[in-house]
């Protein structure tokens, strides 16, 4: 049996299938040309963020405060420094961690702030 679809009904079906942005939780890293704890971060963090269970909770998007500026986000405060990574859940800050010194204190900041975001049942798979 075939079955149409209309073009709407099918892009509803589509976005009802996907993670709302909006709903994810996720980290955010503030960053701009020239900033060398950015690219401390990057060669110490950056490389192994990916496979780490943060990154499955809390994925990296990363933010040139030179060329864009995030809409829609409800920040606690403004980005002054660089590096700041912000944890974003349901569209809202939940905690931040301003600057980098090593990876070590990164990682237990970033514990601490995974900690708080709440966790989401595993979608059903078909």
């Amino acid at each position: 049996m075939l079955v149409k679809l209309s073009l709407g009904t099918a892009l509803a079906v589509a976005a009802s299938l996907l993670p709302s942005v909006s709903q994810s939780a996720e980290l955010l890293m503030f960053e701009r040309g020239g900033c060398v704890w950015c690219q401390r971060w990057n060669h110490d963090v950056g490389p192994v963020y990916d496979k780490s269970a943060e990154a499955k909770m809390l994925p990296l998007r990363r933010i040139d405060l030179d060329r864009q500026r995030p809409d829609g986000l409800k920040l606690s405060q403004p980005i002054r420094y660089t590096p700041t990574f912000v944890v974003i859940d349901n569209g809202r800050e939940v905690g931040r961690i301003t600057g980098y010194i090593n990876d070590d204190s990164f990682w237990g900041l970033l514990g601490t702030l995974a900690a708080k975001v709440e966790p989401r049942p595993e979608p059903d798979r078909i």
